[in-house]
Protein backbone atom coordinates (compact mmCIF):
# COMPACT_ATOMS: atom_id res chain seq x y z
CA UNK A 1 0.00 0.00 0.00
CA UNK A 2 1.52 3.37 -1.10
CA UNK A 3 2.02 6.11 1.70
CA UNK A 4 1.06 9.48 0.14
CA UNK A 5 3.41 12.17 2.24
CA UNK A 6 2.05 15.37 2.56
CA UNK A 7 4.08 18.22 1.13
CA UNK A 8 5.25 20.77 3.34
CA UNK A 9 3.82 24.28 2.23
CA UNK A 10 6.64 26.44 0.48
CA UNK A 11 7.42 30.01 1.79
CA UNK A 12 9.98 31.52 -0.20
CA UNK A 13 11.80 35.04 1.06
CA UNK A 14 13.50 37.11 -1.99
CA UNK A 15 13.99 40.25 -3.88
CA UNK A 16 11.52 42.06 -5.73
CA UNK A 17 10.87 41.47 -9.68
CA UNK A 18 8.83 43.97 -12.04
CA UNK A 19 6.45 41.15 -12.20
CA UNK A 20 5.23 41.45 -8.84
CA UNK A 21 4.25 44.64 -9.13
CA UNK A 22 0.79 44.33 -9.27
CA UNK A 23 0.86 41.86 -6.98
CA UNK A 24 2.50 44.15 -4.39
CA UNK A 25 -0.28 46.86 -5.08
CA UNK A 26 -2.95 44.66 -4.93
CA UNK A 27 -1.18 43.25 -1.16
CA UNK A 28 -1.46 47.45 -0.52
CA UNK A 29 -4.75 47.57 -0.90
CA UNK A 30 -5.80 44.82 1.11
CA UNK A 31 -3.70 45.57 3.95
CA UNK A 32 -4.36 49.42 3.90
CA UNK A 33 -7.58 50.04 2.65
CA UNK A 34 -7.88 53.18 3.64
CA UNK A 35 -4.47 55.17 2.19
CA UNK A 36 -3.59 55.08 -1.37
CA UNK A 37 -2.23 52.42 -2.42
CA UNK A 38 1.28 52.12 -4.57
CA UNK A 39 1.44 53.01 -7.85
CA UNK A 40 3.35 51.37 -10.49
CA UNK A 41 5.41 54.65 -11.34
CA UNK A 42 6.67 54.72 -7.43
CA UNK A 43 7.48 51.09 -7.46
CA UNK A 44 9.42 51.15 -10.96
CA UNK A 45 11.37 54.41 -9.83
CA UNK A 46 12.20 52.06 -6.58
CA UNK A 47 13.38 49.36 -8.26
CA UNK A 48 15.56 51.68 -10.98
CA UNK A 49 17.00 52.94 -7.98
CA UNK A 50 17.40 50.22 -4.83
CA UNK A 51 16.12 46.90 -6.18
CA UNK A 52 17.97 45.44 -3.57
CA UNK A 53 15.51 47.30 -0.41
CA UNK A 54 12.15 45.53 -2.11
CA UNK A 55 11.99 42.51 -0.38
CA UNK A 56 8.78 39.99 -0.78
CA UNK A 57 7.82 36.96 0.59
CA UNK A 58 5.97 34.24 -1.03
CA UNK A 59 3.58 31.49 0.11
CA UNK A 60 2.54 28.58 -2.07
CA UNK A 61 3.36 30.87 -4.61
CA UNK A 62 1.72 34.15 -3.56
CA UNK A 63 3.12 37.32 -2.18
CA UNK A 64 2.12 37.74 1.51
CA UNK A 65 4.41 40.12 2.72
CA UNK A 66 6.45 43.21 1.49
CA UNK A 67 9.21 45.45 2.73
CA UNK A 68 10.78 48.40 1.10
CA UNK A 69 13.61 50.20 2.13
CA UNK A 70 16.04 53.16 0.94
CA UNK A 71 19.74 54.46 1.85
CA UNK A 72 20.06 57.93 3.64
CA UNK A 73 22.44 59.99 5.22
CA UNK A 74 20.75 60.62 8.54
CA UNK A 75 22.92 63.71 8.53
CA UNK A 76 20.86 65.45 6.05
CA UNK A 77 17.80 64.99 7.94
CA UNK A 78 16.16 66.39 10.85
CA UNK A 79 14.58 63.48 13.00
CA UNK A 80 11.44 65.13 13.06
CA UNK A 81 10.97 64.50 9.48
CA UNK A 82 7.94 62.81 7.20
CA UNK A 83 7.15 60.12 5.45
CA UNK A 84 7.26 61.93 2.11
CA UNK A 85 10.51 63.69 2.92
CA UNK A 86 12.55 60.38 3.51
CA UNK A 87 10.81 58.48 1.11
CA UNK A 88 10.13 61.23 -1.87
CA UNK A 89 6.95 60.63 -1.73
CA UNK A 90 7.67 57.33 -2.30
CA UNK A 91 9.64 57.36 -5.59
CA UNK A 92 12.76 57.67 -3.50
CA UNK A 93 14.70 59.73 -5.71
CA UNK A 94 16.68 60.80 -2.59
CA UNK A 95 18.37 56.94 -2.14
CA UNK A 96 21.79 57.43 -1.27
CA UNK A 97 24.92 54.83 -2.02
CA UNK A 98 26.92 56.44 0.32
CA UNK A 99 24.29 56.87 3.55
CA UNK A 100 25.08 54.99 6.59
CA UNK A 101 21.07 54.48 7.45
CA UNK A 102 18.53 51.50 6.11
CA UNK A 103 15.48 53.30 6.20
CA UNK A 104 12.15 50.81 6.16
CA UNK A 105 9.33 52.98 4.09
CA UNK A 106 6.92 50.31 4.09
CA UNK A 107 5.84 47.03 5.56
CA UNK A 108 3.31 44.82 4.29
CA UNK A 109 1.50 41.87 5.67
CA UNK A 110 -1.20 40.06 4.38
CA UNK A 111 -3.87 39.96 6.94
CA UNK A 112 -5.00 36.33 6.02
CA UNK A 113 -1.41 35.00 6.94
CA UNK A 114 -0.62 36.81 10.10
CA UNK A 115 0.21 33.72 11.58
CA UNK A 116 3.34 32.29 9.24
CA UNK A 117 5.24 35.33 11.46
CA UNK A 118 5.79 37.00 7.79
CA UNK A 119 6.74 40.42 9.88
CA UNK A 120 9.40 38.86 11.74
CA UNK A 121 10.82 37.31 8.62
CA UNK A 122 10.92 40.62 6.58
CA UNK A 123 12.24 42.46 9.43
CA UNK A 124 14.97 39.53 9.20
CA UNK A 125 15.69 40.41 5.53
CA UNK A 126 16.00 43.50 6.69
CA UNK A 127 18.54 43.54 8.90
CA UNK A 128 20.20 41.07 7.32
CA UNK A 129 20.51 43.60 4.60
CA UNK A 130 21.79 46.18 6.73
CA UNK A 131 24.28 44.10 8.22
CA UNK A 132 25.39 42.56 4.41
CA UNK A 133 25.85 46.11 2.99
CA UNK A 134 27.91 46.88 6.27
CA UNK A 135 25.03 50.06 6.94
CA UNK A 136 25.36 51.65 10.96
CA UNK A 137 21.88 51.33 11.47
CA UNK A 138 17.86 50.41 10.44
CA UNK A 139 15.49 53.41 10.91
CA UNK A 140 11.64 52.95 10.62
CA UNK A 141 8.80 55.40 10.86
CA UNK A 142 6.35 52.84 12.59
CA UNK A 143 2.62 53.59 12.84
CA UNK A 144 0.36 53.76 16.05
CA UNK A 145 -2.75 51.58 14.35
CA UNK A 146 -5.19 51.84 18.09
CA UNK A 147 -3.67 55.17 19.10
CA UNK A 148 -7.24 56.61 17.72
CA UNK A 149 -9.10 54.03 20.24
CA UNK A 150 -7.47 55.74 23.04
CA UNK A 151 -6.37 59.37 21.84
CA UNK A 152 -9.69 60.71 23.48
CA UNK A 153 -8.15 59.78 27.23
CA UNK A 154 -4.40 59.49 26.46
CA UNK A 155 -2.12 62.09 24.89
CA UNK A 156 0.33 60.57 22.25
CA UNK A 157 3.39 59.79 24.76
CA UNK A 158 1.52 59.03 27.41
CA UNK A 159 0.30 55.85 25.03
CA UNK A 160 3.20 54.98 23.67
CA UNK A 161 4.69 54.78 27.63
CA UNK A 162 1.64 52.25 28.23
CA UNK A 163 2.27 49.84 25.22
CA UNK A 164 6.30 49.74 26.56
CA UNK A 165 4.78 49.31 29.92
CA UNK A 166 2.83 46.38 28.62
CA UNK A 167 -0.78 47.83 29.66
CA UNK A 168 -1.56 48.47 26.07
CA UNK A 169 -1.16 46.48 23.12
CA UNK A 170 -0.63 48.17 19.70
CA UNK A 171 -0.18 45.51 16.78
CA UNK A 172 3.21 47.50 15.19
CA UNK A 173 4.96 49.37 18.11
CA UNK A 174 4.58 46.19 19.91
CA UNK A 175 5.67 43.81 17.41
CA UNK A 176 8.84 46.57 16.32
CA UNK A 177 9.62 46.69 20.28
CA UNK A 178 10.24 42.90 20.28
CA UNK A 179 12.29 43.03 17.08
CA UNK A 180 14.78 45.16 19.48
CA UNK A 181 13.88 48.32 18.16
CA UNK A 182 13.86 51.27 20.07
CA UNK A 183 12.14 54.53 20.09
CA UNK A 184 14.37 57.58 19.06
CA UNK A 185 11.48 59.82 18.96
CA UNK A 186 7.79 60.42 18.39
CA UNK A 187 7.01 62.49 15.15
CA UNK A 188 3.95 64.79 14.23
CA UNK A 189 1.73 64.25 11.01
CA UNK A 190 4.84 62.18 9.96
CA UNK A 191 2.05 60.49 7.87
CA UNK A 192 -1.12 62.53 7.89
CA UNK A 193 -3.14 60.27 6.04
CA UNK A 194 -2.61 57.68 8.26
CA UNK A 195 -6.17 58.36 10.72
CA UNK A 196 -5.54 55.03 13.16
CA UNK A 197 -2.41 56.46 13.91
CA UNK A 198 -4.16 60.25 14.05
CA UNK A 199 -0.99 61.27 11.50
CA UNK A 200 1.60 60.29 14.36
CA UNK A 201 4.44 58.13 14.02
CA UNK A 202 7.47 56.53 15.97
CA UNK A 203 10.82 56.94 14.46
CA UNK A 204 12.74 53.54 15.77
CA UNK A 205 16.63 52.69 15.68
CA UNK A 206 18.05 49.13 15.15
CA UNK A 207 21.70 49.52 15.98
CA UNK A 208 24.03 46.69 13.51
CA UNK A 209 26.07 45.95 16.43
CA UNK A 210 28.69 44.12 13.82
CA UNK A 211 29.11 47.88 11.65
CA UNK A 212 32.65 48.56 10.72
CA UNK A 213 33.22 52.77 10.31
CA UNK A 214 34.83 53.13 7.21
CA UNK A 215 36.03 56.06 5.52
CA UNK A 216 32.81 56.74 2.75
CA UNK A 217 34.22 58.56 -0.75
CA UNK A 218 30.47 59.92 -0.82
CA UNK A 219 29.00 60.77 -4.49
CA UNK A 220 28.80 63.81 -3.39
CA UNK A 221 32.45 64.73 -3.21
CA UNK A 222 32.30 64.50 -7.41
CA UNK A 223 28.57 65.69 -7.68
CA UNK A 224 28.01 68.81 -10.34
CA UNK A 225 24.78 70.29 -10.94
CA UNK A 226 24.04 71.99 -14.08
CA UNK A 227 21.55 74.91 -13.64
CA UNK A 228 20.24 77.14 -16.97
CA UNK A 229 18.09 80.08 -16.11
CA UNK A 230 15.82 81.42 -18.35
CA UNK A 231 14.98 85.32 -18.70
CA UNK A 232 12.08 84.99 -20.34
CA UNK A 233 9.98 87.81 -22.19
CA UNK A 234 7.24 88.86 -21.94
CA UNK A 235 4.83 89.87 -24.85
CA UNK A 236 1.61 89.14 -26.20
CA UNK A 237 0.53 85.99 -27.89
CA UNK A 238 -2.32 84.48 -29.36
CA UNK A 239 -3.59 81.45 -27.47
CA UNK A 240 -1.73 78.51 -25.15
CA UNK A 241 -0.25 76.88 -27.99
CA UNK A 242 2.29 80.30 -28.57
CA UNK A 243 3.11 79.83 -24.73
CA UNK A 244 3.62 76.06 -24.97
CA UNK A 245 5.96 76.67 -27.82
CA UNK A 246 8.10 79.34 -25.73
CA UNK A 247 8.99 77.38 -22.81
CA UNK A 248 9.57 74.01 -24.96
CA UNK A 249 12.26 75.93 -26.76
CA UNK A 250 13.82 76.96 -23.73
CA UNK A 251 13.48 73.72 -22.14
CA UNK A 252 15.03 72.23 -25.27
CA UNK A 253 17.67 74.46 -24.94
CA UNK A 254 18.47 73.51 -21.67
CA UNK A 255 18.31 70.04 -22.04
CA UNK A 256 20.71 70.68 -25.34
CA UNK A 257 23.48 71.81 -22.57
CA UNK A 258 22.99 68.70 -20.53
CA UNK A 259 20.85 70.61 -17.72
CA UNK A 260 20.15 69.28 -14.89
CA UNK A 261 17.71 72.04 -13.89
CA UNK A 262 16.31 74.73 -15.93
CA UNK A 263 14.42 77.78 -13.62
CA UNK A 264 11.71 79.72 -15.57
CA UNK A 265 10.58 83.24 -13.79
CA UNK A 266 8.11 84.15 -11.45
CA UNK A 267 4.64 84.97 -12.73
CA UNK A 268 5.64 84.13 -16.19
CA UNK A 269 2.20 82.48 -16.67
CA UNK A 270 0.73 85.69 -16.88
CA UNK A 271 1.78 86.19 -20.65
CA UNK A 272 -1.80 83.90 -21.11
CA UNK A 273 -3.77 87.15 -20.16
CA UNK A 274 -2.97 88.70 -23.19
CA UNK A 275 -5.18 87.21 -25.38
CA UNK A 276 -7.74 87.22 -22.72
CA UNK A 277 -11.12 89.80 -23.78
CA UNK A 278 -11.44 91.24 -20.36
CA UNK A 279 -13.40 94.08 -21.14
CA UNK A 280 -15.90 94.88 -17.93
CA UNK A 281 -14.11 92.85 -15.34
CA UNK A 282 -11.66 94.07 -12.41
CA UNK A 283 -8.14 93.44 -12.55
CA UNK A 284 -8.93 90.81 -9.34
CA UNK A 285 -11.22 89.16 -11.54
CA UNK A 286 -9.22 89.12 -14.44
CA UNK A 287 -6.28 87.73 -12.96
CA UNK A 288 -8.42 84.84 -11.67
CA UNK A 289 -8.89 84.03 -15.36
CA UNK A 290 -5.05 82.24 -15.19
CA UNK A 291 -6.70 79.18 -12.73
CA UNK A 292 -8.53 78.14 -15.69
CA UNK A 293 -4.85 77.18 -17.65
CA UNK A 294 -3.81 75.17 -14.30
CA UNK A 295 -4.74 71.50 -15.82
CA UNK A 296 -2.69 73.11 -19.10
CA UNK A 297 0.13 74.41 -17.44
CA UNK A 298 0.72 71.15 -15.73
CA UNK A 299 0.22 68.62 -18.46
CA UNK A 300 2.83 71.12 -20.40
CA UNK A 301 5.38 70.41 -17.69
CA UNK A 302 5.05 67.17 -16.90
CA UNK A 303 5.23 66.60 -20.58
CA UNK A 304 8.65 68.58 -20.90
CA UNK A 305 10.26 67.58 -17.92
CA UNK A 306 9.37 63.66 -19.17
CA UNK A 307 10.61 64.53 -23.01
CA UNK A 308 13.51 66.20 -22.33
CA UNK A 309 14.74 64.13 -18.90
CA UNK A 310 15.05 67.35 -17.14
CA UNK A 311 14.03 68.54 -13.47
CA UNK A 312 11.88 71.74 -14.29
CA UNK A 313 11.29 74.97 -12.17
CA UNK A 314 8.22 75.88 -13.75
CA UNK A 315 8.12 79.60 -12.77
CA UNK A 316 5.29 80.40 -10.68
CA UNK A 317 1.44 79.94 -11.53
CA UNK A 318 -1.48 81.61 -10.03
CA UNK A 319 -4.04 79.53 -8.57
CA UNK A 320 -7.40 79.63 -6.90
CA UNK A 321 -8.07 77.07 -4.06
CA UNK A 322 -10.99 77.32 -1.33
CA UNK A 323 -11.78 80.91 -2.37
CA UNK A 324 -8.40 82.79 -2.59
CA UNK A 325 -5.55 83.05 -4.63
CA UNK A 326 -1.69 81.82 -4.16
CA UNK A 327 1.22 82.47 -5.91
CA UNK A 328 2.80 79.29 -6.59
CA UNK A 329 6.07 77.46 -7.41
CA UNK A 330 5.76 74.12 -9.49
CA UNK A 331 9.18 71.76 -9.23
CA UNK A 332 8.57 69.26 -12.08
CA UNK A 333 10.88 66.42 -12.19
CA UNK A 334 12.18 64.52 -14.85
CA UNK A 335 10.09 61.78 -14.26
CA UNK A 336 6.66 64.12 -14.70
CA UNK A 337 5.46 64.09 -10.94
CA UNK A 338 5.26 67.56 -9.07
CA UNK A 339 5.53 69.41 -5.84
CA UNK A 340 4.35 72.78 -5.14
CA UNK A 341 5.89 75.84 -2.75
CA UNK A 342 3.62 78.35 -2.26
CA UNK A 343 4.93 81.91 -1.93
CA UNK A 344 4.96 83.00 1.75
CA UNK A 345 5.97 86.39 1.71
CA UNK A 346 3.35 88.44 -0.19
CA UNK A 347 4.34 92.22 -1.43
CA UNK A 348 1.67 94.59 -1.14
CA UNK A 349 1.50 95.50 -4.90
CA UNK A 350 -0.21 91.98 -4.96
CA UNK A 351 -1.95 92.09 -1.91
CA UNK A 352 -3.37 95.32 -3.41
CA UNK A 353 -4.26 94.91 -6.93
CA UNK A 354 -4.84 90.94 -7.03
CA UNK A 355 -5.65 89.90 -3.42
CA UNK A 356 -3.01 87.18 -3.39
CA UNK A 357 -2.84 85.13 0.07
CA UNK A 358 0.40 83.75 1.69
CA UNK A 359 1.06 80.08 1.97
CA UNK A 360 2.01 78.43 5.29
CA UNK A 361 4.47 75.89 4.33
CA UNK A 362 8.56 75.95 4.02
CA UNK A 363 9.65 73.05 1.56
CA UNK A 364 12.39 71.35 0.81
CA UNK A 365 12.50 68.64 -1.85
CA UNK A 366 14.45 65.85 -2.83
CA UNK A 367 15.56 65.52 -6.11
CA UNK A 368 18.37 63.70 -8.18
CA UNK A 369 20.61 65.96 -7.78
CA UNK A 370 20.23 66.61 -4.01
CA UNK A 371 18.08 68.44 -1.91
CA UNK A 372 16.38 72.20 -3.28
CA UNK A 373 14.38 74.83 -2.16
CA UNK A 374 12.80 77.65 -3.52
CA UNK A 375 12.14 81.14 -2.84
CA UNK A 376 9.94 83.08 -4.79
CA UNK A 377 10.99 86.54 -5.60
CA UNK A 378 10.17 88.56 -2.23
CA UNK A 379 10.65 85.57 -0.15
CA UNK A 380 14.36 85.85 -0.79
CA UNK A 381 13.90 89.24 0.98
CA UNK A 382 13.37 87.49 4.62
CA UNK A 383 16.85 85.43 5.75
CA UNK A 384 14.36 83.30 8.07
CA UNK A 385 13.27 81.34 5.15
CA UNK A 386 16.57 80.34 3.51
CA UNK A 387 18.15 79.53 7.05
CA UNK A 388 14.96 76.97 7.64
CA UNK A 389 15.52 75.05 4.14
CA UNK A 390 19.51 75.71 4.90
CA UNK A 391 19.33 73.46 7.46
CA UNK A 392 16.84 70.71 6.42
CA UNK A 393 19.72 70.00 3.81
CA UNK A 394 19.15 72.28 0.89
CA UNK A 395 21.75 72.85 -0.84
CA UNK A 396 20.47 75.13 -4.19
CA UNK A 397 17.70 77.28 -3.93
CA UNK A 398 15.73 78.78 -6.93
CA UNK A 399 14.46 82.14 -7.40
CA UNK A 400 12.08 82.87 -9.61
CA UNK A 401 11.14 86.81 -9.64
CA UNK A 402 9.65 89.31 -11.46
CA UNK A 403 10.74 92.54 -10.91
CA UNK A 404 8.94 96.04 -12.51
CA UNK A 405 11.88 97.84 -12.75
CA UNK A 406 15.64 97.52 -11.39
CA UNK A 407 15.53 98.83 -7.66
CA UNK A 408 13.47 95.87 -7.59
CA UNK A 409 15.68 93.65 -9.09
CA UNK A 410 18.27 94.59 -7.28
CA UNK A 411 16.92 93.79 -3.71
CA UNK A 412 16.16 90.20 -4.84
CA UNK A 413 19.85 90.20 -6.44
CA UNK A 414 21.38 91.34 -3.15
CA UNK A 415 19.29 89.66 -0.50
CA UNK A 416 19.48 86.09 -3.32
CA UNK A 417 23.91 86.94 -2.90
CA UNK A 418 23.50 87.63 1.11
CA UNK A 419 21.31 84.14 1.20
CA UNK A 420 24.23 82.22 -0.63
CA UNK A 421 27.24 83.81 1.73
CA UNK A 422 25.28 83.12 4.77
CA UNK A 423 24.05 79.90 4.31
CA UNK A 424 27.07 78.54 2.27
CA UNK A 425 24.33 77.72 -0.55
CA UNK A 426 24.03 77.92 -4.42
CA UNK A 427 21.07 80.60 -4.96
CA UNK A 428 19.98 80.87 -8.84
CA UNK A 429 17.65 83.30 -9.86
CA UNK A 430 15.22 84.21 -13.33
CA UNK A 431 13.49 86.98 -14.19
CA UNK A 432 11.31 88.41 -16.94
CA UNK A 433 11.64 90.99 -19.47
CA UNK A 434 9.88 92.74 -21.72
CA UNK A 435 6.15 94.20 -21.29
CA UNK A 436 2.29 93.56 -21.54
CA UNK A 437 0.59 96.66 -21.80
CA UNK A 438 -3.00 94.89 -21.77
CA UNK A 439 -2.04 93.09 -18.47
CA UNK A 440 -3.04 94.97 -15.57
CA UNK A 441 0.21 95.20 -13.06
CA UNK A 442 2.29 93.69 -15.45
CA UNK A 443 2.87 96.77 -17.65
CA UNK A 444 7.29 96.45 -17.22
CA UNK A 445 10.17 94.29 -16.09
CA UNK A 446 13.39 94.55 -15.64
CA UNK A 447 15.72 91.26 -15.02
CA UNK A 448 19.17 90.53 -14.90
CA UNK A 449 19.13 86.71 -13.77
CA UNK A 450 21.85 85.13 -12.24
CA UNK A 451 23.67 81.77 -10.49
CA UNK A 452 25.56 82.84 -6.90
CA UNK A 453 28.20 81.45 -4.96
CA UNK A 454 29.20 81.57 -1.47
CA UNK A 455 32.13 84.51 -1.58
CA UNK A 456 35.29 82.39 -1.15
CA UNK A 457 38.83 81.17 -2.81
CA UNK A 458 37.28 77.94 -3.96
CA UNK A 459 34.72 79.78 -5.91
CA UNK A 460 34.44 82.73 -8.80
CA UNK A 461 35.54 86.08 -7.48
CA UNK A 462 32.59 87.84 -7.89
CA UNK A 463 30.63 85.05 -5.97
CA UNK A 464 28.76 84.93 -9.28
CA UNK A 465 28.70 81.79 -11.21
CA UNK A 466 27.13 83.27 -13.94
CA UNK A 467 24.21 85.86 -15.10
CA UNK A 468 22.58 86.68 -18.17
CA UNK A 469 22.49 90.15 -20.00
CA UNK A 470 20.30 93.07 -18.65
CA UNK A 471 16.54 92.80 -20.44
CA UNK A 472 17.42 90.83 -23.42
CA UNK A 473 15.51 87.38 -23.52
CA UNK A 474 18.04 84.49 -23.09
CA UNK A 475 19.86 81.86 -20.83
CA UNK A 476 22.62 81.89 -18.19
CA UNK A 477 23.97 78.00 -17.74
CA UNK A 478 26.81 77.10 -14.97
CA UNK A 479 28.06 74.05 -13.40
CA UNK A 480 27.74 73.64 -9.02
CA UNK A 481 29.82 71.62 -7.56
CA UNK A 482 27.99 70.24 -4.69
CA UNK A 483 31.42 68.99 -2.46
CA UNK A 484 32.76 72.30 -2.81
CA UNK A 485 30.12 73.68 -0.67
CA UNK A 486 30.77 70.62 1.89
CA UNK A 487 34.48 71.55 1.70
CA UNK A 488 34.01 75.14 2.04
CA UNK A 489 31.98 74.53 5.05
CA UNK A 490 33.79 72.58 6.64
CA UNK A 491 37.45 74.34 6.10
CA UNK A 492 36.25 77.62 4.51
CA UNK A 493 38.07 81.16 5.00
CA UNK A 494 34.64 81.67 7.10
CA UNK A 495 32.04 78.99 8.00
CA UNK A 496 28.97 80.42 8.52
CA UNK A 497 27.27 77.45 9.00
CA UNK A 498 29.69 75.90 12.02
CA UNK A 499 30.28 79.60 13.57
CA UNK A 500 26.78 80.44 13.98
CA UNK A 501 25.71 81.03 17.63
CA UNK A 502 22.60 78.98 18.42
CA UNK A 503 23.70 79.59 21.95
CA UNK A 504 22.31 82.70 21.58
CA UNK A 505 19.41 82.46 18.74
CA UNK A 506 18.20 79.89 16.34
CA UNK A 507 15.33 79.68 13.53
CA UNK A 508 12.21 77.64 14.70
CA UNK A 509 9.72 76.36 12.40
CA UNK A 510 5.99 76.92 13.54
CA UNK A 511 3.93 74.42 12.80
Amino acid sequence: MAIRRSRKPTIIQRTVTPDDFAEIIKLSKKCFPDQEPWKIEMLESQYTIFPEGMQVIEYEGEIVGSATSLIVDMEEYEDNHTWSEISDNGYITNHDPEGDTLYGIEVMVHPEYQGLKIGRRLYEMRRELCEHMNLRQILIGGRLPNYHLHSEDLGVRAYVKRVLDKKIKDPVLTFQVSQNFYIRKIIKDYLPMDKESEGYGVLMEWTNLDYVAETRQRSITTKKVRICCIQYEMRKINGFEDFAQQCEFFTDVASNYKSDFALFPELFTTQLLSFIENKGMSVEDNIRELDNFTDDYINLFSRLSVEYNINIVAGTHLLVEGGNLYNVAFLFKRDGTFDKQYKIHITPNESKWWGVKPGNEIKIFNTDCGKVGINICYDSEFPEMARLQTDKGAHILFVPFCTDERHGYLRVKLCSQARAIENQIYVATAGTIGNIPSVENMDINYAQSGIYTPSDFAFPPEAIAGECSPNLETVVIADLDLAQLERSRKSGTVQNIKDRRSDLYHVVEVD
